[in-house]
């Protein structure tokens, strides 16, 4: 596939959604009609993704059709079992961790995506991208999907040797390298797009700058200021339904605060729309009225195009500034640049420039909220989606309005002193079904962080959620009853980040810039954990995905689907064990794979070799780079 110019993919468009203002700075439009509802009650699904699903399960039923017996999937019939009219929604989910999340879920994204080269080869699991229904981002897995999305749902391989984009050998800090010129243009114009954001008479912050920022590296277009996430809905795969439907997760600070809570409220943007399922919330506001505004969902005189500037909801997924004030005391960091950051940092709290700023609030006065703090307040300020802990973004996928039967989800974090996962996003995102904010929904029983370490759960997939009559005592509201119309909650497929052929436990914060020879082997390793070494660790692995992609299906059946995939699931179900040794799981420092076995990667995605084994120290919150950029972003807002 061509690298798709963005200009090109909105040729004879009847409606753009871009910044009328042709710039950064949103612009007045004409307000829709009067029975248009810009704001809803989240009742449901929006009209428009019920439509678009309908549309995408066209596609995505011949796909896993083509995907199973392409594996060799013999347990059941698929033609069979599938018939022409049975839906089987899959999503993906793909977790924060900066770059380190942006470049390992890469490769994890093109081992599923039947366009990667080698990808349907025997023993790859290519196909399910075609397959999935949804495809939701958080922070630097969102840089991922955002890349992807924005770029007319492009290739890793083409992002990867592309001159346009993703050409991280120099941070975002210093984009020009020694060419101090480039450098220097580069800041000028952000600094300019900003100014005409904040002349136009909204609030600006951190996530401006560094929205933009993240725009120049990741999208290709000739003026990425007026570019916007509803835009999305006029790209051609986006029209055709031959992607899945994108989600952005970010998470809500509550005025005053500082400190998210594991039941702090989780938002979603999507290209119809932005809102929450949480119950303080439970409202949705389409995507490109953002920036407009309105009392009790209508407008209140000038609509607005234009906020919803795509660089700015990818940056909204990945603000964290404001954890620098609260992490800044345990960095180590002293002497002149810790007072200088402390002073900055402290100031920019204040302000409220350490976060995104949504103002107008558009779900400010619905009369169905009540006197809550999101309907009285004016702005709301969304943060980082993993700073609840749940850093993999399960919760849009989680709710029964959707449907989906199975969550293929990829762990990127850094839980563990040598920044691998320890399942922690698992287990904050089990836990928090027990607060009011998760309103009913199901996650299934996972085990502690320790034993995610200690039996091995992180260095293989591993499925929970297996047999749905064991999660009953999670149950309010008869989800998991197959007599019940109500849908099944979702399997949850974890697959952490693991060094295969490259020690791909890279710092969040501390290490902005990486060399080709490094995104290869950061995208080869990615791709390798999709697919167990390329099916030389299990040539049953295709098989055993296959079977956890209609175990829904087949439980609502009361249907056995066979031997094989009985085997599967003795083979990758948790089987509850647990084992919270404390001392043993502290010691998990892996070394890379293919130095072992001799076995070697086929996929065509590019190799490297590596010999490093960072270990996380405080300092690494606000290393020299990262320091730097806290310091020039403020210097730009003050």
């Amino acid at each position: 596939m061509k690298f798709t110019p963005l200009l090109l993919a909105s040729v004879g468009l009847a409606q753009s959604f871009y910044s009328p203002t042709d710039s950064y700075a949103p612009g007045s439009v004409d307000c829709p009609s009067e029975d248009t509802r810009i704001v809803r009650k989240g009742e449901g699904l929006s009209p428009q993704e019920k439509d678009w699903v309908e549309n995408r399960h066209e596609q995505t039923r011949p796909e896993l059709l083509n995907y199973l017996k392409r594996v060799g999937f013999k347990s059941v019939d698929p033609d069979q079992f599938l018939g022409d009219d049975t839906n089987i929604t899959i999503g993906l989910s793909f977790s924060g961790g900066g770059y380190r999340a942006m470049l390992a879920g890469a490769g994890q994204f093109a081992a599923l995506d039947a366009r990667t080269p080698n990808a349907t080869e025997q023993g790859h699991v290519g196909g399910l991208v075609q397959a999935a229904t949804y495809l939701v981002g958080l922070s630097g897995g969102n840089w991922m999907v955002g890349s992807v999305v924005i770029n007319n749902f492009t290739t890793i391989p083409d992002l990867q040797h592309s001159s346009d984009v993703w050409d991280l050998e120099h941070s975002m800090i210093n984009p020009g390298g020694i060419n101090i010129f480039k450098t220097g243009s580069y800041w000028d114009d952000i600094n300019d797009d900003v100014n005409d954001k904040q002349h136009a008479g909204y609030n600006t912050s951190f996530t401006d700058i560094w929205g933009r920022g993240l725009s120049y590296q990741f999208f290709n277009a000739s003026n990425t200021a007026r570019l916007t996430w509803s835009e999305i809905q006029n790209y051609d795969h986006f029209k055709n339904h031959s992607m899945p439907y994108p989600i952005v997760v970010a998470d809500g600070r509550a005025p005053g605060t500082r400190i998210l809570a594991s039941n702090s409220t989780i938002f979603e943007m999507s290209p119809f729309e932005v809102g929450s399922w949480d119950p303080n919330v439970y409202s949705f506001a389409r995507t490109e009225w953002l920036g407009t505004n309105m009392t009790n969902g209508k407008p209140n005189g000038t609509c607005v195009h234009g906020f919803d500037n795509a660089g700015f909801i990818v940056g909204t997924s990945s603000s964290l500034f404001n954890q620098f004030i609260l992490q800044l005391n345990s960095t180590g960091v002293t002497g002149v640049v810790y007072d200088l950051a402390h002073s900055i940092l402290k100031r920019l709290d204040k302000d409220s420039d350490d976060i995104a700023i949504y103002s107008p609030n558009p779900f400010k006065g619905l009369d169905y909220l009540g006197n809550n703090s999101i309907s009285r307040t004016d702005y709301l300020d969304l943060v980082d989606g993993g700073e609840d802990g749940q850093n993999i973004p399960y919760y849009p996928l989680l709710q029964p309005e959707r449907a989906v039967d199975v969550v293929i989800s990829y762990d990127n974090s850094a839980d563990t002193d040598y920044y691998w996962p320890n399942g922690t996003s698992a287990v904050q995102t089990y836990q928090r079904q027990f607060e009011k904010q998760a309103n009913g929904t199901i996650f299934p029983y996972v085990p502690d962080v320790n034993t995610f370490i200690n039996n091995n759960l992180t260095s293989r997939p591993v499925f929970f959620g297996c047999d749905v009559q064991n999660l009953t005592s999670l149950d309010k509201n008869g989800y998991t009853s197959v007599n019940s119309s109500a849908p099944l909650p979702p399997l949850i497929v974890y697959i952490a980040n693991y060094p295969w052929t490259f020690f791909s436990n890279t710092s969040t914060m501390g290490k902005l810039s990486y060399n080709k020879n490094e995104v290869a082997g950061m995208i080869e390793n990615g791709y390798t954990t999709s697919t167990q070494f390329n099916g030389t660790v299990d040539p049953d692995w295709p098989v055993c995905l296959g079977c956890a992609l209609l175990k829904r299906e087949a439980t609502r059946r009361n249907q056995s689907l066979g031997d094989d995939c009985d085997q599967c699931f003795s083979k990758y179900c948790w089987n509850g064990e647990t084992d919270d040794d404390a001392e043993k799981a502290l010691q998990f420092a892996p070394d890379i794979y293919a130095n072992g076995p001799n076995v070697s990667s086929n996929a065509s995605i590019g190799q490297a070799s590596s010999t490093s084994k960072p270990k996380k120290n405080g300092a690494d919150l606000l290393m020299p780079g990262m320091a730097a950029m806290v310091i020039g972003f403020a210097a730009l807002l003050m």
